[in-house]
């Protein structure tokens, strides 16, 4: 693909601006892509330290993915959707989307190399074959894999530009008065703990949430959570940075935990887009699972 730079500084890093501005890519498999020559600019090969300039042409050749050594596992899936080119499936709690260090079977990646027979967009590096998007490992939900580049170009790019629909459901701590709000800060990571990310940094990304609320309870809300943009954690952290952390959520809420929940209340619920082959409008909902629907019972 060929991108030209239309406005710059002169001090955005080109891993950056391509990981922003490439949808679909981690900034580190970027950074791969440009040690292993497959970035030029101008014509050039360049280094990952390159500061992109006005006018800028950059070429990026995406490569075949190899031979992970990720292994296929007959893991059972709760499939809604799926077709030659999507694939969309109810994840359950305490599954990981991707292998990473610490988690290198029992993925969602895992299972979808053993049902797809390997039939996965490769776009995203080759430890994350047909993953567009990513959920968290105690979130539940609906979330979409591609099982061609075409599809995963274009359901990336959807992503990008803010156009697919996706609404969650969450418990929260507190009552909030509101009966709904937008929470409009950048998300970056936490520069006291890089393992957290938290709102308001300079350096953060553009993060967008908007939240109604659906039920009040003596300590806690039941509210929809609708996203413009993806970044990591954003309705935990968004919520937190409102005094309202996600309920069962240890790391930016309290360390107490009094329904003994096995990570955050946080289900995503609908997932909606355009089909990257017959330009229809799809979209797939995933019923609360029986833990959600039972705080919801219970709960004063």
């Amino acid at each position: 693909m060929e991108l030209t730079v239309e406005n710059s500084s002169g001090n955005e890093r080109i891993d950056s601006y391509l990981a922003e501005n490439i949808a679909g890519c981690s900034r580190s498999h970027i950074q791969k892509l440009i040690r292993d020559g497959h970035v030029s600019i101008n014509g050039k090969c360049v280094r990952n330290n390159y500061r992109i300039k006005e006018n800028d042409v950059i070429s990026v050749i995406l490569p075949a993915p190899t031979e992970t050594g990720i292994a296929a596992e007959n893991i059972p899936l709760d499939i809604l959707y799926e077709d030659d080119d999507v694939i969309l499936i109810n994840k359950p709690k305490d599954m990981v989307v991707h292998p990473s260090a610490g988690h290198t079977t029992g993925t969602l990646v895992n299972a979808l190399l053993f049902h797809c027979r390997g039939n996965l967009s490769g776009i995203n590096g080759v430890l994350r074959p047909g993953i567009v998007h990513r959920i968290d490992k105690d979130t539940t939900g609906v979330i979409i894999a591609c099982k061609n580049d075409n599809a995963h170009s274009k359901i990336a790019e959807q992503l990008k530009n803010h156009t697919m629909t996706r609404r969650y459901r969450a418990i929260v701590c507190g009552v909030i008065p509101e009966e709904k709000g937008t929470v409009n800060s950048p998300i970056g990571r936490n520069p006291a703990d890089r393992k957290k990310m938290k709102s308001g940094v300079d350096d953060g990304k553009c993060a967008i949430t908007h939240f109604t609320v659906l039920k009040r309870f003596h300590d806690y809300t039941y509210i929809e959570c609708i996203l413009e943009t993806g970044r990591t954690h954003q309705i935990r952290v968004h919520m937190a940075s409102l005094g309202h952390p996600l309920l069962g959520d240890t790391v930016y809420g309290s360390s107490k935990n009094p329904y003994h929940l096995h990570g955050q209340a946080l289900h995503a619920m609908v997932l909606g887009f355009i089909h990257p082959v017959t330009g229809k409008y799809m979209e797939f909902s995933s019923p609360l699972p029986d833990y959600f629907q039972h705080l919801l019972d219970i709960l004063p």
